[in-house]
């Protein structure tokens, strides 16, 4: 049995998430047009990703904290698999 906990993000994804911050931001402000509504409505990871890969641009990042996260995750998964097989 393999168990898997996700350490790593791509550039795209950051960036996706970062532009929905961005425009919330400027909602907040009022600074809003029907283009960003249609920006913030839509998943523009497909297109970000496209943008990046051409110019090898797409990097996978990892936290800086990623030593302390995984003693933590591996404390996680280890408890929960005792749980399960007591």
């Amino acid at each position: 049995m393999l168990f898997g906990v996700p350490t790593v993000v791509d550039l795209a994804t950051i960036t996706d998430d970062c532009l929905d911050i961005f425009i919330n931001k400027l909602q907040e402000k009022g600074e809003s047009n029907s283009y960003l509504n249609k920006l913030k409505e839509e998943d523009n990871y497909d297109a970000i990703k496209e943008a990046l890969l051409p110019n090898d641009y797409n990097m996978i990042v990892t936290p800086k904290e990623i030593d302390d996260l995984i003693i933590n995750m591996s404390s996680v998964v280890a408890r929960g698999i005792n749980m399960s097989l007591q």
